[in-house]
Parts: structure tokens; C-alpha cells; sequence
């Protein structure tokens, strides 16, 4: 068995971004949605670190702490394998929220003696120092973040903020200490520990300190923390396989209104042929509406083969208010119909952006597994993803870029092709 690290991821997007770092380390990675199957370990025995995608981050805390559990549970026998829970690097979860009990269930199902806390995700500007959440050069409470519209992030303190969802003790260990190496971070964990702090929040500002923690950390059963501290892994000696690039058509579809994938969609509409998703007709008729699109796009695939089109939800008709659920939901299901009629028309390549997007997408889809390519900005990758065959079918597969709502540089949807 090569597998050396098995993680559980909150969202679709999440676990791409996490896989996207042991990629970018030279591991052998694979994403599977959903719990793990007796096939899905067998397989995963065969990389060196795989990623468990559910869709957790947002639904009743009592069932995610169950669905960890269970994921914890089929990691347990796997006794050298780490595991690793992976959330996202702006700890976007309120009081009530999922984080802690996540932690909590997988930290039980494996025996695990303490858990590190690692937001930290450096090169897209997560910091954490004295235990307080930077976005950039700003805290994460005066961030953008303050007014998100399911998790607006009112306290920067991870102490403060992990502490409210669990019950175990949580500490901190500041940078001056992680700058002093491997062993005295390890000395420091251990003083904590014995002092009754189970969850320690480890400060990191760059790329050097999140390899600090990896080293210090080499040993633990449980690790948690943004994609960051995947790239503190020592690197692998021999680089996988190039990843597979499917021929086909390509569609753009963008569900996240995030001021990065707006800024996005506006390159993206300079460069392609484009239409809205109106959020009403959404609402009312996904189905009519995603079959009205894609007999556009169809258009626009017969003029120009090898251009991709550009899909994307309507901010402007909202008078930039967020959605209501409704709203939302019907976007999602208009989404989902969308990649279903487009791989029915023959696209292959899919660059999708936004977490809720991206789930839709890979369920309307099918796609089981997927395999890690290169990054081609931080925290983004294109994959190659397995179709999950019928009983009298052989799989088929295609290419996603799924992408966080706020990571990419402003020019991904014009850029990230040629890097397929």
C-alpha cells in the first residue's frame, strides 16, 4: 500500500483545492465523492493521498458530525494513514456550525490524542498569527468575509471561534515558536497537550512555516486545517503522470457571485460568447430555461468548435443582493440540467466555478472519482473525472476545473485551457 494520507473534505471545491496541494507536491492524488466504499479504499490504496468529497459544510451539525463519523470510521483500520480534516481557510462557519463537530466525530472514530488547527493557505493571502485569521492584509472579520450571506465572520480568534462548536479544550501556539523549527513545535504541541488542550491553533504566514508544522505534525493521527498545510509535505521523488486531456467541447459555468469570479466572468464575457442565468426563470423553470441555453450554446460550439462558452449566474438583475434559497436552488438545478445537456452535446472539458456550482455539476454528472492534474493557480487544477458506469456500460470520463468562488487570478477562464 503507497497511501500515506487520507482526508475528509466539507465541500466539492475544498477537496480539489486539497488535492491540488499533494499534487502540486508530486503525490499520486484522487478525489472520491461521497463516504468510502470497499472499492473506493481498494482504489485509494493505490495513490498516495486521496480526498473524501461530501457536502457538509452547510447542512444540520448532528448530520455532518454523523456522515464524519462514518468517514473516520472506514479510516480507522488504515493505522498508517494520516488523516486529514479539511475545511475552508476563512473558517466560514458560524457558532452553530460544522467545523467543530466534524473535528470531533473523525478525532473520536480514529483515537486521536490532539489535532492541530491550520487555516493557513499562505498564497492565496490565509494567514493566521497569534491565533487571529488574516485575509490578505486584512483580518477576517473587516474582511469581505463580514457579510457573507450563510457565514458572515464577525471574530477573527480561531481559539474563539473553534471553541464555541466543541467541547474539547482548544489552545494556541504562536509563530515565534514555529520559527524556532520542527522540534520545538513538536516540544510546544506536546506541552499544550499535556495541559488538557486538544485542538491547537498553529500561527503560519508562509509557505516555510506550514512546512514547520508538516514536519512536527509527521506523527499525528489527525491533522485539520485549510489546503495550506498539504504543501508543507515533503515532496515526492518521482512525478505522476501527466494528466489526460480529453477532446471535446468546453463550457464555462459559473454559479459563485465572489468579487474574484465576478472580476472572472467579466474577462470571460470579453473573450467569449456568454449568456445570463436569470435568477426568476431559474426559479421557475430550470429545466426549459437549461435546454434554452444550451440550444444557444449549441450554436455557438457548430460556428466555433474549439472555443468554450460562458454560462453564469445573473448578479446584475438582483441589484447586487444576494439570492433568496429559492433563488439559489433554482441556479443550482438549472446548473445541474445545464451539464447534463452539455455532455449530451458532446463537452468533455468543464471549468466550474463556486462550491455549491461544482457539486451540482459533479452529481448531475455522475463523476465518482477524479484524478489530480497540475495546479494552474493556487489552489486550482484541472482533473480528469470518472463517470460512474452503468451495470452494462464501461465508465467514460471528461475534464473539470472546479473552483472555490474567491480563488483564481482574473484571467483563469481565458487562461486555464491551455494549461489542459
Amino acid at each position: 500500500m503507497s497511501l500515506r494520507f487520507a482526508a475528509l473534505a466539507d465541500d466539492v471545491t475544498g477537496a480539489t483545492d486539497l488535492a491540488g496541494s499533494w499534487r502540486r507536491r508530486g503525490l499520486r492524488t484522487a478525489v472520491i465523492f461521497g463516504e468510502p466504499t470497499a472499492d473506493d479504499l481498494e482504489f485509494a490504496k493505490s495513490m498516495d493521498a486521496v480526498v473524501f468529497a461530501l457536502k457538509i459544510r452547510s447542512i444540520d451539525s448532528d448530520e455532518a458530525s454523523e456522515a464524519a463519523k462514518r468517514v473516520g470510521a472506514a479510516l480507522a483500520p488504515l493505522t498508517e494513514v494520516q488523516v486529514y480534516d479539511k475545511y475552508c481557510s476563512t473558517f466560514d462557519s458560524t457558532p452553530g456550525g460544522n467545523i467543530g463537530p466534524i473535528a470531533d466525530a473523525l478525532a473520536t472514530a480514529l483515537d486521536a490524542e490532539r489535532a492541530v488547527v491550520v487555516p493557513s493557505m499562505p498564497a492565496n493571502g490565509r494567514t493566521v498569527y497569534q491565533g487571529h485569521l488574516f485575509v490578505h492584509d486584512q483580518l477576517l472579520s473587516e474582511s469581505p468575509m463580514r457579510n457573507h450571506p450563510l457565514n458572515p465572520m464577525r471574530d477573527s480568534s480561531i481559539v474563539r471561534l473553534l471553541q464555541a462548536q466543541t467541547s474539547r479544550q482548544v489552545g494556541m501556539v504562536p509563530l515565534s515558536v514555529v520559527r524556532e523549527g520542527a522540534e520545538a513545535l513538536r516540544q510546544a504541541l506536546d506541552s499544550r497537550q499535556s495541559r488538557g488542550d486538544f485542538y491547537i491553533v498553529v500561527d503560519a504566514v508562509d509557505t516555510s512555516d506550514l512546512e514547520v508544522i508538516s514536519a512536527a505534525t509527521a506523527d499525528d493521527r489527525l491533522v485539520t486545517g485549510g489546503s495550506g498545510l498539504a504543501l508543507g509535505t515533503p515532496a515526492a521523488s518521482v512525478e505522476p503522470e501527466p494528466l489526460r486531456a480529453m477532446d471535446g467541447r468546453k463550457v464555462i459555468l459559473a454559479g459563485s457571485a465572489s468579487t474574484a469570479t465576478r472580476r472572472q466572468v467579466s474577462e470571460g464575457e470579453a473573450a467569449y460568447a456568454s449568456r445570463t442565468i436569470d435568477p426568476v426563470r431559474a426559479t421557475e423553470d430550470p429545466r426549459a430555461l437549461a435546454a434554452e441555453l444550451i440550444a444557444w450554446a449549441d450554436q455557438e460550439w457548430a460556428r466555433s468548435p474549439d472555443r468554450p462558452v460562458l454560462i453564469h449566474s445573473d448578479a446584475e438583475s438582483l441589484g447586487g443582493r444576494a439570492p433568496t434559497r429559492a433563488q439559489a436552488e433554482g441556479i443550482e438545478r438549472t446548473m445541474a440540467e445545464l451539464a447534463r445537456r452539455a455532455f449530451a452535446s458532446g463537452v468533455r472539458q468543464f471549468l466550474v466555478a463556486g462550491g455549491e456550482t461544482s457539486g451540482s455539476v459533479i452529481a448531475a454528472l455522475g463523476v465518482d472519482r477524479l484524478e489530480l492534474g497540475e495546479e494552474v493557480d493556487p489552489g486550482v487544477s484541472w482533473a480528469l473525472g470518472r463517470i460512474r458506469p452503468r451495470e452494462t456500460e464501461t465508465a467514460s470520463h471528461c475534464n473539470l476545473l472546479l473552483k472555490s468562488g474567491n480563488f483564481g487570478n482574473d484571467d483563469l477562464f481565458t487562461t486555464a485551457w491551455e494549461a489542459l
